[in-house]
């Protein structure tokens, strides 16, 4: 698909992330005014929550569904209305869209530079996957030896596990460095400790757009699915490494999760959609692959010390996962569990086969044992305080770019007390 031609410029600009093929969702204000729901195009934010109010795009002619500061309602919809609200935008911002159309939704949009962004959704539950082959065997490797890299259900059912949906928030919340109990080897008994290991995960988010009651087939999983987000799984690996024997991760995992700001709908990603890779073992009937489930989505981290330029420390790709977020989301019901709007997938973290493709700290430096070095000259094993960490993510069209903008966080000094009051 080439691109489509807007009478917004600046959306024309083969770079620029927010061409009228893409048109993400957000949450945004200005000059501390209400939020409100709106879409980006080129430089700007059109104003949705104005324009249903106007009664200029609606996407349902009885109730007002973008009067709340979130998109839950819209998603609530399904993907019909999403697809017809989808065209009529298109239509609304077509570089051959009348005069009057032009006048009327300039009115309704804002320059992107002058807003801030806000939570583009209200999460209901939050589920992080453990799908990436080459980070799950490059973890594995490290703590069990390579011969036990992945464990036996690896390569039969995405590994998850239920995570904080409080903990969400969107790109360029600060995030401050946790406590936790802390074991050293050296050391017979654990002390309460702030975390000397915090790291990031580079991972896609997936969000559910219409609510199960039962188990779903894959296909039903991927219609089910609205958008996709950048998301960073901020991990205390120090944390985890003690408490994560016999169930999984727990306060390790709930300082935070960042994610971008503007959901890049399912509709935007089609033209990118890529197999996902060869399978050891034939999948159960269930999760079985039905198509291309992945997308070609290049990804990038930067590492930036306070005050200093940043240091991109890795790139990798979307579509090195070994499980769907359709996959993820099929598995996620086959017990009955029930599915909600608002819900968010992690897809785990993403990592390609060299180190440079790795996508978390704990994999770059290999555990501590191989420091990096940053174009500062610092070097850097784990997140220092004062560091800010960017996730970056994009598809290449033919003369256009699909972008999600950026995930960022800075790390804060932990408390001095956590418990003063």
């Amino acid at each position: 698909m080439p691109l489509l031609k807007s009478w917004v410029e600046s959306a024309n600009d083969a770079k620029n992330p927010f061409p009228l093929n893409n048109l993400p969702y957000g949450v945004f204000s200005v000059d501390d005014g209400d939020l409100r729901c709106g879409i980006a195009i080129g430089d700007r934010i059109i104003d949705a929550t104005g324009l249903e109010a106007a009664g200029i795009l609606r996407a349902d002619p009885d109730a007002d569904v973008l009067d709340a500061p979130y998109w839950n309602d819209f998603m609530e919809l399904g993907p019909k209305v999403w697809a017809d609200y989808r065209t009529k935008l298109q239509e609304l911002l077509a570089e051959d869209a009348s005069d009057e159309i032009q006048d009327q939704l300039t009115t309704y949009s804002v320059p992107m530079a002058e807003a801030t962004m806000h939570m583009p959704f209200r999460v209901a539950e939050y589920t992080d996957f453990y799908a990436g082959r080459h980070h799950a065997t490059n973890v594995g490797t490290m703590f069990r030896g390579a011969e036990n890299a992945l464990p036996p259900n690896w390569l039969h059912i995405p590994i998850g596990y239920n995570g904080r949906a409080s903990s969400v928030v969107v790109s360029g919340t600060d995030i401050r460095r946790p406590w936790g109990q802390l074991k050293s080897p050296d050391h017979d008994t654990p002390a309460f400790l702030p975390c000397r290991r915090f790291d990031i995960e580079l991972e896609m988010g997936a969000i559910v757009g219409t609510p199960s009651n039962g188990p779903v087939t894959v296909d039903e999983a991927d219609e089910m699915i609205f958008g996709y987000v950048l998301l960073n799984d901020w991990s205390a690996r120090d944390i985890q490494a003690w408490e994560y024997q016999p169930l999984g991760p727990f306060q390790a995992k709930a300082t935070a999760t960042s994610i971008s700001p503007w959901i890049v709908t399912k509709a935007a990603l089609e033209p990118f959609r890529v197999d996902t890779p060869e399978r050891e073992y034939e999948l159960l009937d269930h999760l079985k692959d039905t198509g291309p489930m992945l997308y070609d989505i290049k990804l990038a981290v930067d590492m930036a010390p306070a005050g200093q330029p940043a240091t991109t420390i890795a790139r990798t790709n979307y579509r090195e996962m070994y499980y769907s977020s359709a996959q993820q989301l099929a598995h996620h019901s086959t017990s009955g569990c029930p599915m909600r709007t608002g819900d968010l997938l992690g897809s785990g973290t993403i990592s390609g086969a060299t180190k440079p493709e790795r996508g978390s700290l704990l994999e770059l430096s290999w555990g501590g044992k191989e420091p990096l070095t940053l174009d500062t000259g610092e070097e850097r094993s784990f997140i220092e305080d004062g560091d800010t960490l960017t996730l970056k993510g994009h598809c290449e069209g033919d003369g256009y770019t699909i972008g999600f903008g950026t995930c960022t966080g800075t790390v804060l000094p932990a408390l001095e007390d956590p418990y003063a009051r």
